[in-house]
């Protein structure tokens, strides 16, 4: 959580980041990311050398970028089990 906000900026936060992450404020480089991330998980054939250029101006190095494809399709990944298996999630 971003340090120095208040209780209810951070519930705000935590709304835009459930329902749009592009309207949080968010610095351009975890903009990136998530647009990155976002792309990644709902469709992963249509990413191109374009968007991993895209990370390289926002800032990201190779192994940064390799770390944002690897924790995303990792998630993606153990969703997919658990989806496969109906695992029932704890409330």
């Amino acid at each position: 959580m971003r340090e120095g906000l208040a209780e209810d900026e951070q519930d705000q936060l935590i709304r835009h980041l459930q329902t749009d992450y592009t309207q949080a404020g968010l610095p351009a480089a975890d903009l990136a990311m998530l647009a990155y991330a976002y792309k990644l998980t709902v469709t992963p054939a249509k990413i191109t050398a374009t968007d991993v250029q895209d990370l390289r101006q926002a800032g990201f190095n190779d192994r940064a970028i390799h770390d944002i494809c690897a924790v995303t399709a990792y998630f993606a990944f153990v969703n997919r089990i658990a989806d496969g298996l109906g695992v029932e999630l704890e409330g």
